[in-house]
């Protein structure tokens, strides 16, 4: 075992050897801090080639050993035990955080970037407001960790990532300091604004802080807050935590704003009661001048302000706001100061304070410690085990296979994040891969813009950050016939993401729109399969998805995908007394629920749906014509697969002639974090739950009860 103790940011990129997953650094991957103590088995380093080739991941019961002694976050309750602790002692208290967080976080094998760049910004803000009583919102639950610590929550926090731990962000995790739940990020402003707005009317004198950060800047929402914030002149508090991590490359190389005691003196001159005064001032005495007088003030004093701020930050002049920065987000005196400042406005109206703060902390420059700190970034919190082969992994490979065939396929990536396999994509496909971040909206009409221009865009985005462009999806893409190709990642239960990154409404909200194409493999032969049906599809728009994690069928396909007729479903074992019809992953389940029923002497018919829409009729009537019980199975929700098909039975007549239809879905609620076997099992989708159902249906009640014990 080789002991791992710090850390340091690199780049890593998978490549896929038959089972082992190869790291090699020609790929950048975002910084990380990771301080903690791991034990990695069999960890390979090559001098040329490859970087590392890692067999196993650690399990939480592999750390040993205590944390580092944290007496002042012991004495830490609630905010309120902030309120006179001295800066030294603040200083303390960060430290102190960011050590407990490190542990819990390697704990859970969850990665800590976001969450320890705003330890030294939790602290400040604690410190200056009074939470609950101040309203205190963050705009992504990554960021939230320190937050948690300081109000209440330490006891808690352990349980991350656990099967039956808590999230994040989960109902039964908010409290009396968490005013509004973070999830997907840029929420915070527009939520904030809100509460401002009440509060006014309400005549209370609370204030409103809202923290969003570089990575959230990039959805659309955030600017149409600013600019309302901006309108409605409201009093509240807008932090930007910017770490300078950018998407882009060029944006990366480019010069970073300076953080030095320039910088620091200007901003506290920005936020001084005096300085505020004197501009208020000099804003009535121009008007009182006259209007050409006033604007050329203006004019002025937005130039002057340009010049000394950092690049971008009349930005923020323009939509309303008044700048204050660049402040330094790891400097406690500093921020205290600042904020201290803030917390004093009357009247001032909406107030950016931007933070600069950093992603990576001054390490030892251990080379192991590097790579054990990148492969624990990767991993999953559902423990994935490192050599195995995922439906990414498949669609990747795929993909790059049908781009020699099709040099017009392009992929346009969005959301949070971005899963592993697709950074060989990315790497590959150079030029013709577009990552956009957190701008769903843009992602979809964007993949339209070159659809229309002749390309083939594979637009891949999680199910649950597809929700929020299906505005754009209906208007941009479907009514118009655009064909862009949906792949929908990270679909039905995702385990210790618990219902923030569940994909449980996408077979819904896509399969009701008029022109789309929407289908689901079963297995990494079929998701190949669907890569090579949707690169030929060039009239209308298509999706399909795939759930995240390993693959149930470990049969790699070593050829290239090929062309199935859309809307035709197969049929996979044949039997006379009942039929399963699965969609998706779920056609899996359906052959572990026919292999028990098979032992209990029930001849079961398994078909794969394949599309949801359009629908295989003659399937359908075939399976009603041949059995008298049917069963459908889906890792959706109500309204999706399962509706299609009792739409054709009652209109074709199928139930009038005395089929018995069930349908199987998820739940009409949302499911907690689980590991994803017991997420399932509380669902009732395994293949335990479908042969009950089977067995149900065939008036076998007692053995149904038997299989569910």
């Amino acid at each position: 075992m080789v002991a791992v103790t710090a850390q340091y940011p690199f780049g890593v990129c998978p490549h896929f050897h038959g089972n082992a997953r190869v790291l090699s650094p020609e790929t950048e991957f975002c910084a990380v801090n990771f301080p903690s103590r791991i034990g990695y088995s069999r960890l390979n380093l090559h001098s040329k080639g490859h970087v590392a080739e890692v067999h196993s991941l650690p399990h939480a019961d592999d750390f040993t050993g205590e944390n580092e002694p944290t007496p002042i976050l012991d004495a830490i309750e609630s905010p309120i035990n902030l309120k006179n602790l001295s800066i030294k002692e603040l200083r303390q208290l960060a430290n102190e955080v960011r050590s407990e967080l490190s542990f819990i976080m390697a704990k859970a094998q969850k990665p800590s970037r976001s969450s320890l760049t705003v330890v030294e910004l939790s602290v400040a803000i604690h410190h200056v407001f009074h939470a609950p009583v101040d309203k205190i919102l963050w705009d992504v639950a990554e960021q939230t960790y320190a937050h948690k610590l300081l109000t209440g929550r330490r006891q808690i926090m352990p349980t991350l990532g656990e099967p039956n731990g808590r999230t994040v962000v989960a109902p039964d995790f908010e409290s009396e300091f968490d005013p509004f739940g973070a999830g997907h990020g840029c929420n915070s402003i527009s939520a904030g604004l809100g509460m401002a707005v009440a509060r006014d009317f309400k005549g209370r004198r609370d204030r409103v802080v809202a923290v969003i950060n570089n990575e959230t800047t990039m959805a659309g929402q955030v600017y149409e807050a600013m600019s309302n914030a901006g309108y409605l002149d409201s009093n509240m508090i807008l932090i930007l935590n910017d770490s300078q991590h950018s998407l882009h490359p060029k944006l990366e190389e480019a010069s970073k704003t300076p953080i030095n005691t320039l910088s620091s003196t200007l901003s506290k001159l920005q936020s001084s009661k005096l300085f505020r005064r004197f501009r208020e001032l000099a804003k009535v005495l121009t008007k009182k001048i006259g209007k050409g007088m006033y604007e050329w003030a203006a004019k002025v004093d937005e130039y002057a302000r340009g010049m000394i701020g950092p690049p971008g930050s009349t930005l923020f002049e323009e939509l309303g706001l008044y700048y204050i920065g660049p402040v330094d987000g790891h400097n406690i005196e500093d921020l205290v100061c600042v904020l201290n400042e803030v917390a004093s406005l009357d009247s001032m109206g909406p107030v950016l304070v931007h933070v600069i703060t950093k992603e990576e902390l001054e390490v030892g420059d251990n080379q192991m410690n590097a790579v054990a700190n990148k492969i624990m970034e990767g991993a999953s919190s559902d423990r994935i085990p490192c050599g195995t082969r995922t439906y990414g992994d498949c669609f990747v490979e795929a993909l790059i296979s049908e781009a020699e065939r099709h040099k017009d396929i392009v992929a346009v990536r969005a959301g949070m994040g971005m899963e592993p396999s697709l950074h060989l994509l990315k790497n590959v496909f150079a030029g013709k891969f577009f990552d956009v971040g957190m701008a769903e909206q843009h992602a979809v009409t964007f993949a339209a813009g070159l659809a229309c221009g002749g390309l083939k865009p594979f637009c891949i985005i999680p199910s649950a950050f597809l929700q929020r462009a299906y505005d754009q999806v209906i208007h941009d893409v479907d009514r118009q016939k655009v064909p862009v190709r949906f792949i929908i990642t990270s679909a039905g239960l995702v385990g210790s993401d618990g219902p923030i990154h569940c994909g449980a409404f996408d077979i819904a909200f896509m399969s009701c729109l008029p022109n789309m194409i929407v289908m689901a493999p079963s297995d990494e032969v079929e998701l190949s399969h669907m890569v090579a049906t949707a690169a030929l599809i060039d009239d209308r728009p298509v999706c399909f998805r795939y759930p995240r994690g390993a693959l149930s069928v470990m049969e790699h396909s070593s050829g290239r995908g090929i062309p199935i007729e859309v809307g035709k479903g197969r049929i996979l074992t044949e039997g006379k007394d009942i039929a399963l019809l699965g969609y998706g992953s779920m056609v899996q389940n359906c052959l572990r629920a026919q292999s028990l029923l098979s032992k209990l002497g029930v001849e079961v018919t398994v078909a794969d749906a394949r599309f949801c829409k359009p629908l295989d009729i003659k399937l359908l009537r075939r399976l009603c014509k041949n059995h008298s019980f049917l069963v459908t199975v889906e890792e959706g929700s109500i309204g999706g697969f399962a509706s299609h098909v009792a739409q054709f039975l009652s209109l074709d007549g199928q139930l009038d002639a005395g089929i018995k239809w069930r349908p199987i879905t998820l739940p009409d609620n949302y499911i907690e974090q689980a590991s994803p076997k017991n997420q399932l099992a509380v669902a009732g989708l395994t293949g335990n739950h479908i042969a009950a159902t089977a067995l149900s249906l065939l008036g076998r009640t007692r053995e149904a009860l038997l299989l569910m014990c």
